[in-house]
């Protein structure tokens, strides 16, 4: 009689941590257009953040967790005067980055917003540099934060490209996560089996459920999940310089590993059937690929697969904005995942909510000709009821190729249709915006306007002489990339 037992043998780390450890540790960023696009990048991401500043239900997570802390060489929370533990202040900072919905995004089989990772950047690297000038050595320059940004964006991104952790339920911030403690570590100073260690635990951690991102329980958990996610990171990056020992089979490891317990698929009758020897797709090498192509939000605070819903709307309001009352139908024609993930009725129940409805987010600037974050609002909600007459009149069709070339890779799309007909049989034109303004293809249109989106935030919570200072030196690359990070952020503190 056979008996089954566990083979002990203590396997090498698994290949897909490598790679991702030879990647940061190895790999040079020389590309002129991915640090040109990660400093734009860092200014639109903090000014995001000084937006959110202006919304109690998200500065009421900021600070430290006991009253009174004094951390030494604390790292700052731009836009205010906090100084709070590197884990503490990376929370602090992924909050309010992502706290509107305003920062960068990536759309592949799986989706996100890379710049979630400049929370753990910024708040390891200011700490860092501050301990190091205590002790007479040299700080980290911008150059290294710009540098960690192209890698936290491509470990992220890349991995998106053809695995969809939605599809089982999983949310993508478990991407930040990995992200974050990859490039954390390295600027910790971890060598290879700390990094490798760090790795293991980041996908050890059980991931969190997308639940909070859908119909009926959408809520503002999704404004902070990522700031959780980038700070546990710096938690995990931390404790493996500690010395603690990896998980190296973390993912393949039969019935126990990540692919077995959490990346299986699920048939119709919800039965979990694991499949022996599924594994991420990593279809090409880490490089700079993800943040030369990544997508701004530059327009509207909008969830990103409803950015050419918005552009569309917003080019249909002079004709409609007087006729909203003879609207018979809406028709938004669009693609699969945004059907998948923010096509919605009902009644809503919260901003979160809101910016994550494309009936809604069609509604407003229909009416009023732009969309805002105080669109989202329950006062404003509440003042205009006609928002949700017209998502009521909305039918949302999928068109295949605006779903195909979504997913292409040459073309990455985000296509989006507008047709709105009349009581007396008239109708409009069908507006179609199949690029957004934040894509590669209008980055000569876009970038100017993302400029002065970043003055408007700094506005919102700077004197004009502090704004003057930060828009010089963020506009000169040399100048940025050679200054130190805690006197960058020396210019973000109240």
């Amino acid at each position: 009689m056979s008996v089954n037992v566990d083979q002990n043998v203590r396997p090498d780390y698994d290949s897909e941590l490598q790679q991702i450890a030879d990647y940061v540790l190895e790999y040079r960023i020389e590309s002129p257009e991915a640090l040109e696009t990660a400093r734009n990048c860092l200014i639109d991401t903090l000014g995001c953040g000084l937006l959110a500043l202006r919304f109690p239900e998200c500065t009421k997570h900021l600070g430290p967790l006991v009253e009174g802390t004094v951390v030494p060489n604390g790292s700052r929370v731009p836009g205010t005067s906090f100084r709070l533990d590197p884990v503490k202040a990376a929370w602090d900072i992924g909050c309010t980055v992502r706290w509107l919905d305003y920062n960068d995004t990536w759309l592949a089989a799986e989706w996100g917003h890379p710049s979630d990772n400049l929370g753990g950047i910024l708040a390891v690297a200011d700490h860092l540099s501050q301990k190091r000038i205590s002790q007479g050595e040299a700080a980290l320059s911008m150059r290294d934060v710009l540098e960690a940004m192209v890698m936290a964006h491509e470990i992220q991104g890349v991995l998106a490209l053809e695995n969809s952790f939605n599809r089982v339920g999983l949310d993508h911030v478990v991407l930040v996560k990995v992200a974050s403690t990859a490039v954390a570590a390295k600027l910790m100073g971890a060598n290879r089996d700390q990094i490798l260690s760090a790795l293991s635990h980041a996908w050890v951690d059980g991931q969190s459920l997308r639940t909070y991102r859908h119909a009926p329980n959408a809520g503002s958990r999704k404004s902070w999940a990522a700031g959780d996610a980038t700070s546990r990171g710096v938690r995990l990056a931390d404790i493996a310089l500690r010395g603690e020992m990896g998980v190296p089979s973390a993912l393949t490891a039969t019935q126990w590993g990540f692919y077995d317990v959490l990346f299986a698929k699920t048939n119709k009758d919800q039965q979990i059937k694991p499949e022996p020897q599924r594994r991420f797709s990593i279809p090409q090498p880490y490089g700079t690929y993800v943040m030369e192509n990544v997508l701004f939000k530059i327009a509207f605070p909008a969830e990103f697969h409803a950015q050419t819903a918005c552009e569309a709307a917003v080019r249909l309001h002079p004709e409609v904005k007087d006729r909203l009352d003879e609207i018979e139908r809406i028709v938004v024609t669009t693609h699969e995942s945004a059907i998948r993930i923010i096509s919605k009725e009902g009644e809503l129940a919260n901003p979160a909510d809101r910016d994550h409805c494309l009936q809604y987010m069609v509604a407003v600037p229909l009416m009023f000709g732009d969309l805002t974050a105080e669109h989202y609002e329950d006062r404003f909600h509440a003042e205009h009821p006609r928002i949700d007459t017209l998502r009521a009149k909305m039918e949302v069709t999928e068109d295949p190729r605006f779903t195909q070339e979504y997913l292409e890779a040459d073309k990455r799309s985000i296509a989006n249709a507008i047709q709105v007909f009349f009581q007396d049989g008239s109708k409009t034109e069908q507006v179609v915006v199949e690029y957004p303004l934040g894509h590669r293809r209008r980055r000569q249109e876009g970038i100017p306007l993302l400029v002065e989106k970043f003055k408007a935030n700094l506005a919102t919570r700077f004197p004009v002489q502090r704004c003057g200072e930060i828009v010089s030196l963020c506009t000169d690359k040399q100048a940025l990339e050679a200054t130190p990070v805690h006197r960058f952020m020396d210019l973000w503190t109240i």
